[in-house]
């Protein structure tokens, strides 16, 4: 039986982390008083006497964890965005291809992705891998998400009785270009220039929509909605937690919020052949966030990456 400890296991993160234990029987989750959550020592130790770490902490807190770990038995699986581009850490995203996977498997430190940039490198990093898209390519990204994604205040801000009209309707910001996740989308998806990037906040709990639009005629391959549905279906092909859908999937509308409390992602090719929208939809929770750090830790501990987790049709 592995030992667990959540680091920060209060948080958002750190609570579905928590509830995804509850029916298994093969982890022995380490707990930490109330009152010493802060202590260093007592963090310390139950870091070093853990297989696992969960961090889910803001950035300086967790590279101060990182510090604390002696024992190099310890797997450090950081929920923070403190890692997600230290070449020396394996992120988080199996599916991008076989060499995530692998370096999942072997290394000590892994780095779960954000939940914008999960959508995005879902997407972009296809593109740029079959050569469809150029380094270069000025990508722009559109997406929206539930409010849990905007952590404990935004949440309370949310769901106060007596809050301001404005948050009834979807919001938009990191108006100064300047989302934390960048740093990640365009290092991963390995593009040569950030892209441009619209977040929203929106007015239901869980749930993400992340939207990549194309012109065909930017493209270094001209390609139709079909042959876009082909290569990331191959791309990919056997992937539980990534479903590629059959063009027409959904008739008129992309609704944000379908895959509340599950795991897995869909992706979508829609348009025509002259401008293609392709977007990827999951829970900002889940696959964004929690669900992806129990599947690392199942890669890591070499049992079956469904473990645990819920995974839709």
């Amino acid at each position: 039986m592995k030992k667990v400890f959540i680091d920060g296991s209060q948080g958002t993160t750190g609570l579905k982390i928590y509830k995804r234990f509850e029916c298994r029987n093969d982890i022995q989750l380490l707990h930490i008083d109330d009152n010493k959550r802060k202590d260093a020592k007592e963090r310390e130790r139950l870091i070093n006497s853990s297989d696992i770490t969960f961090l889910c902490l803001p950035d300086e807190a967790s590279i101060e964890a990182v510090s604390l770990v002696e024992n190099d038995s310890v797997t450090i699986i950081d929920t923070s965005t403190a890692h997600r581009t230290n070449e020396s850490w394996a992120y988080g995203f199996p599916e991008l291809d076989s060499s995530f996977r692998e370096k999942i498997k072997s290394s000590k430190r892994i780095a779960v992705p954000g939940c914008y940039a999960s959508g995005f490198n879902s997407i972009v990093y296809p593109l740029v891998a079959h050569g469809i898209i150029s380094a270069s390519y000025p990508v722009t990204c559109y997406a929206m998400s539930g409010y849990t994604g905007a952590g404990k205040k935004g949440i309370e801000q949310y769901e106060n009785p007596e809050r301001c009209e404005e948050l009834s309707s979807p919001r938009q910001y990191a108006l100064s270009q300047q989302h934390k996740h960048l740093k990640e989308m365009k290092a991963i998806s390995r593009l040569e220039r950030a892209p441009f990037f619209a977040p929203h906040i929106c007015d239901y709990p869980q749930g993400m929509v992340v939207s990549i639009p194309l012109f065909t005629d930017m493209l270094e391959k001209k390609v139709t909605p079909s042959d876009l549905q082909k290569i990331f279906a191959e791309h990919y092909d056997g992937e539980p937690f990534v479903k590629v859908r059959e063009l027409g999937y959904s008739v008129n509308m992309i609704g944000s919020n379908n895959f509340a409390n599950r795991d897995d992602m869909e992706i979508e090719i829609n348009g025509n052949d002259d401008r293609i929208l392709i977007t990827s939809r999951f829970d900002n929770l889940g696959k964004g966030a929690s669900g992806a750090a129990i599947q690392c830790m199942n890669i890591a501990l070499g049992v079956d990456e469904k473990t645990g987790l819920n995974l839709g049709e």
